[in-house]
């Protein structure tokens, strides 16, 4: 079992600058693949990024490659995902979520998931 709580969101202006973090309960910490997905209004979840175990392996939407960063501590239990050149069409829920298989997380449902943490980009 996993449990995940984000934090970091806010509001920021157009081209600013964010950094979220997730916090990881758990022993097993360093067995799962993590990740962040986010929700806008009236849209579907997307996948956002995700990376490996170890951290040498990550994945990235299209639509932030380039702008985001995701990053991992292992020895803190804590992922990262550092949002830059920030849009209005990044505003949405971002949530963390974590899954043994790294594949899967991509491109299915994730077995964990946050709560979720609010990102507000204004133009």
């Amino acid at each position: 079992q996993v449990q995940l709580v984000e934090s970091g969101g806010g509001l920021v202006q157009a081209g600013g600058s964010l950094r979220l973090s997730c916090a990881a309960s758990g022993r097993t910490f360093s067995r799962y693949a993590m990740g962040w997905f986010r929700q806008a209004p009236g849209k579907e979840r997307e996948f956002v990024a995700v990376i490996s175990e170890s951290g040498g392996l990550t994945r990235y939407s299209d639509s932030v490659k380039g702008r985001f960063t995701i990053s991992r501590d292992n020895a803190k239990n804590m992922v990262f995902l550092q949002m830059n050149s920030l849009k209005p069409e990044d505003t949405a829920v971002y949530y963390c979520v974590a899954d043994l298989s790294a594949v899967r997380l991509r491109i299915a449902t994730p077995d964990y998931w946050g709560q979720g943490t609010q990102v507000t980009v204004s133009s």
